[in-house]
Formats: C-alpha cells, structure tokens, sequence
C-alpha cells in the first residue's frame, strides 16, 4: 500500500477511537451523575476486567526481583 492509504487509515482509525472515547466518557458521566442524584455509587466494573487487572496484579507480582532465598529453600 502506498503511504497516503496507511495515513488515511490512521486517520479513520483515530477518528474513531476519538468518537468511542467521547461516548464512554460521555456514559460515565451520566452514569456517575445519576448515581449521584440517587445517592447510589456508579455501577461496578465488569466481572471481567475485574479479573483481568487482578492476573496483571499477579503477573506484576511474579515479575518483581525478589532475593533467591525468597522463592527456593534448600536441602542441606
């Protein structure tokens, strides 16, 4: 493909995500400003990105440096 067809893709690309982002903020406004006039909290997260930052919590935590005597024992 020629240059000026990954620049328009690009702009497609961007313009859409700019028009996602602009309605999710604009549903989390709303959301949290009707949960607000109800004296209610804003709806939970889904069950799935719930358990998707946990595994990166636990992935993080598996990549920390720990010191060897942390993760083995050894048989004397």
């Amino acid at each position: 493909m020629h240059a000026d067809i990954h620049l328009q893709l690009h702009r497609l690309h961007a313009t859409e995500l700019h028009r996602e982002a602009t309605a999710t903020a604009t549903a989390t406004a709303t959301a949290t400003t009707a949960a607000a006039t109800r004296g209610t909290h804003a709806p939970a997260p889904a069950l799935r990105v719930q358990i998707g930052w946990k595994l990166v919590e636990f992935g993080l935590r598996l990549a920390t440096n720990r010191p060897a005597a942390d993760h083995f024992t050894t048989a004397a």
